[in-house]
């Protein structure tokens, strides 16, 4: 699937879905991937951290959810962050996983951030792009709030590389994990909508076209487990795009 092909799920769904997760999350989220998405998460800190250079930057954390990415960014950077997401349930088990720690929290959609052009050195985001009504309009959005030649580093699920690997995966994420995730949590079309968005989600070098299409410049991306997953990155234009330009 060509990047231009996918359009997001609707963001009153997507809100609502995970509003009623909420509560189980974290729990989930460790659980169904063997605790895997930590390491994930770190990754995507450390690769902040060494595109940052050694000025601490200023990070805000995009579709923080319960605030997993922001807490692994304190501890790589211990920086200013900024945790920020739409989902108010997902916002205040955030804050109580924050405590005293200095990550702000903001409820905001992504696709109209309340920030200012040029306010953040890094921008990140876990697992949220395919969750976007719009991935390339949140993508617009990031460079904008971006200073020059900050940095995005995107972490989402992709298409694993190995074609054995791949259909493992595919079976998991069909027949096991809406099934575990239904019982859990007690929602089973959150966790069916999971293995739908990720099959349907453009694949790494797509993801790629997208970041180039949002001006983003120096792009790349590291395949993570096989590619189950996958750290996307890019510095930006010094001049914001333009919604809709190509």
């Amino acid at each position: 699937m060509r990047e231009r092909d996918y359009s997001g799920p609707d963001s009153r769904r997507v809100q609502q879905m995970f509003a009623g997760i909420a509560h189980r999350y974290d729990f989930l989220n460790h659980f169904l991937s063997l605790s895997v998405d930590r390491r994930w998460r770190n990754a995507a800190a450390r690769k902040v951290r060494d595109l940052a250079g050694p000025t601490p930057p200023t990070c805000l954390d995009l579709c923080s959810g319960t605030g997993d990415l922001a807490i692994a960014l304190q501890q790589h950077l211990q920086t200013q962050i900024i945790a920020s997401d739409f989902c108010h349930p997902m916002l205040t088990r955030a804050r109580g996983k924050f405590g005293r720690s200095a990550i702000r929290v903001v409820e905001a959609d992504a696709l109209d951030l309340p920030f200012p052009n040029t306010s953040f050195d890094a921008v990140t985001m876990a697992f949220g792009l395919r969750n976007l009504e719009d991935p390339y309009r949140g993508l617009c959005e990031i460079n904008r709030v971006l200073k020059p030649h900050g940095a995005a580093v995107i972490l989402e699920f992709s298409k694993p590389v190995l074609p054995v690997f791949d259909q493992i995966f595919d079976f998991y994420f069909r027949a096991i994990l809406p099934c575990l995730g239904g019982v859990i949590s007690g929602d089973s079309t959150a966790y069916q909508y999971l293995p739908d968005s990720v099959r349907r989600f453009p694949d790494q070098e797509h993801v790629l076209e997208l970041l180039r299409r949002a001006e983003f410049a120096e792009t790349g991306y590291k395949n993570l487990s096989g590619g189950i997953a996958a750290l996307h990155w890019g510095f930006a234009h010094k001049s914001p795009p333009k919604l809709g330009g190509e």
